[in-house]
């Protein structure tokens, strides 16, 4: 979920902060070595990457782009699963299904 939000909102970090939080997340670097390499304590490095973490959901809790992608991704897939499996007169009902999930995803954007 960490990389979902700095995919989505890790530009209105710092870059400091995007930094020390892409190397804790995303390079898998312990607090030690982001230590050393920032100049900072281990502790110093643990409190901005949580402060990292509260900003992230911060903005997803008020703009929800995740979630929505979430939502659209699971929409797609689910048309992707009926077009496959659509067969003459069975698939008419994947095709109601697909129209709706369609409809609603137009709605949203």
């Amino acid at each position: 979920m960490q990389t979902y939000l700095y995919d989505f909102y890790g530009e209105l970090l710092t870059e400091h902060q995007r930094n020390v939080y892409e190397d804790f997340v995303l390079n898998d670097f312990s607090l030690s070595e982001i230590a050393k390499e920032a100049g900072i304590s281990r502790q110093g490095v643990h409190d901005l990457v949580r402060r990292c973490d509260r900003i992230l959901e911060g903005y997803e809790e008020k703009l929800h782009l995740l979630e929505r992608f979430l939502k659209m991704k699971g929409q797609i897939t689910r048309i992707r699963t009926l077009a496959q499996g659509y067969h003459g007169q069975a698939g008419d009902g994947a095709m109601e299904e697909i129209a709706a999930i369609s409809d609603e995803m137009l709605k949203e954007l």
